[in-house]
């Protein structure tokens, strides 16, 4: 019989050869890289039910070719809040946002200053975090004020726009240090590095096309992670804003333009692809990580009319007058809908046979979804009265309850399709009794019929089924107590409910927890994956891991996977 020390000694001269072989394994996979370059597609707004009706629709598509070669992760989420911002970031750090400090394009911080603060010492902080195309030194220019002549008479020289979207941003617009009495660039309020800045560290090229130049945010906290930053203001004009008539309709505003947006990326990827920079010139390489994100699909969900859009069926015909969002109680993408996604996969075919897919994987996601798809679920409240009751509440003075010696209680909120709020006063009374009053707000809102005519809907609490409050916040997000990012109220909608103005001016938004705002595709096709239909859990922010996987990159270099220890995407061959 063996002694008890011999068996530790045998278990572990085990445990070291099982150890060695393990090593050795993982040195094996590394050498066998499955890519030299990753192509992240992010098609804003698209759910997994519209890829799985757009594959059955047009089997010949190249979206179908993708999910018929590749793998197809079918059950896969967002984080939440399901917003631009952290769903992009998430991509590309492989975190939440209570670790990348990301919950919203427009949010607060209780540790800055109010943008155009010049005087600090004794400053009070606590301001607005707004990151979108209010920070370009002219939001109303395509070029974001750069300024490229000629180019309203001329789209094509958007191509002379800089890479370096850092530049046009205007730092008067940027919340403000406190310490260093300096604006707060996107960069740098991200706490947690990017796989651009992963593989810079590694000496990769990397490029990114968005649609701010508040998009510097993906350069991570170096703000050096991406060699070109490719940024066209979206929602700038699409006429010349120096023209008599001024700025008129942006991009969003009617789907035809929001496909001629989408088209000048389109265009930067395919010279990224080619080994050129985004507006063709220089010869530097296909990056290692590259991409973009669509527009069309988004603003085709979100409209409740555009005059014009593209016929789906002759793209060469343009149609008038077309309803946005979906048909069939929200199953069958309507017409405007129909021709943003036939212009997506267009897009992605031009891609597509530019790509060398013996060397190069694809990865097919979105940031968000949108909420509702069924139009006539919809019921827009009207979140500035709901704020200003609510604060009227807590004052309790009465006169319209504008005497400027009392604070407002709602320091900062942003409602889409769900209620984020920042309070002045953090206590345990004043979150109870935001959410109880909350919880008793009724009124008369906003909806639609099925042929885009405003109808009255009435509304109970809110519009919400929860409210976190306080502590029930931060444990939401799981957060430390005291967090001078997390909001003090989270409000979840009612099925259908987005606060907004008081007209009908969009059917449909993002950024709250409903099965439709997170649940999105996830497609990872190209050189090596195996084809696959895999329906288990997963996240978007496990793309990250993924992408430096694919790359042969150790995805550990990444903090947000080391703190929330994310995995790459499962079983991917």
């Amino acid at each position: 019989m063996q002694t008890p020390k011999k068996i530790t000694l045998a278990l572990m001269l085990s445990l070291l050869a099982c150890a060695t072989t393990f090593s050795h394994a993982e040195e094996t996979d590394a050498k066998k890289q499955p890519a030299k370059h990753v192509l992240l597609i992010s098609v804003d707004g698209m759910h997994q039910a519209d890829l799985d009706w757009f594959v059955t629709a047009y089997p010949q598509s190249t979206i179908a070719r993708m999910v018929r070669e590749g793998a197809n992760y079918t059950n896969a989420r967002t984080p939440f809040p399901s917003d631009s911002f952290p769903g992009m970031v998430g991509q590309v750090t492989g975190g939440n946002p209570k670790t990348t400090g990301i919950y919203y394009d427009d949010a607060y911080s209780r540790g800055l200053l109010p943008a155009g603060t010049t005087s600090c010492a004794g400053a009070k902080p606590g301001a607005e975090v707004y990151y979108a195309e209010v920070n370009a030194k002219d939001m109303n220019r395509l070029d974001s004020g750069q300024p490229i002549p000629g180019l309203y008479a001329d789209f094509t020289k958007i191509s002379q726009l800089t890479g370096h979207a850092q530049d046009l941003l205007d730092p008067k617009t940027l919340p403000v240090n406190p310490e260093t009495c300096s604006p707060v660039y996107p960069h740098q309020y991200l706490q947690v590095n990017t796989i651009f800045e992963v593989a810079k560290q590694h000496h990769l090229r990397t490029a990114w096309s968005d649609k701010h130049a508040a998009y510097d945010i993906l350069n991570g906290p170096s703000g050096k992670g991406i060699d070109d930053l490719f940024a066209p203001e979206i929602n700038s004009s699409v006429t010349d804003p120096s023209a008599p008539a001024g700025a008129g309709d942006d991009w969003t505003k009617d789907n035809t333009n929001t496909q001629k947006y989408d088209a000048f990326k389109v265009k930067a990827v395919v010279n990224w692809i080619k080994g050129f920079d985004h507006a063709g010139n220089n010869s530097l390489g296909t990056p290692a990580i590259f991409g973009m994100n669509f527009q069309s699909v988004s603003t085709a969900q979100k409209l409740n009319k555009s005059n014009y859009y593209i016929d789906p069926k002759n793209p060469s015909t343009v149609m008038t007058n077309g309803l946005g969002g979906y048909t069939l109680n929200g199953a069958v993408p309507g017409s405007v809908l129909q021709s943003a996604l036939t212009f997506v996969d267009g897009q992605l075919k031009t891609m597509v046979d530019a790509l060398d897919l013996s060397k190069t994987v694809v990865i097919l996601s979105a940031k968000h979804g949108q909420s509702p798809q069924n139009r006539t679920a919809l019921t827009i409240i009207n979140d500035g009265n709901m704020i200003d009751a609510l604060n009227c509440a807590w004052e309790n003075n009465g006169a319209g309850c504008k005497d400027p010696a009392k604070t407002h209680l709602v320091a900062h909120a942003i409602d889409d399709d769900g209620i984020l709020m920042w309070l002045t006063d953090r206590s345990t009374k004043a979150t109870r009794f935001a959410k109880k009053f909350l919880l008793a707000y009724s009124g008369t809102g906003i909806g639609s019929d099925a042929l885009g005519n405003s109808v009255s809907k009435p509304f109970t609490q809110a519009g919400v089924t929860k409210i976190y409050a306080g502590e029930e916040a931060e444990d939401l997000f799981g957060t430390k107590h005291g967090d001078e990012r997390v909001p003090d109220v989270v409000g979840i909608a009612q099925q259908g409910v987005v606060w907004a103005g008081g007209k009908l001016s969009k059917i449909a938004e993002h950024g709250g927890n409903a099965h439709q705002d997170r649940h999105v595709p996830i497609v990872v096709w190209g050189a090596g994956i195996a084809h696959q239909s895999n329906d288990d859990h997963v996240e978007t922010t496990q793309i990250a891991p993924t992408i430096l996987s694919l790359l042969a990159l150790d995805p550990r270099e990444l903090r947000a996977v080391q703190i929330e220890r994310t995995k790459a995407l499962p079983d991917l061959h």
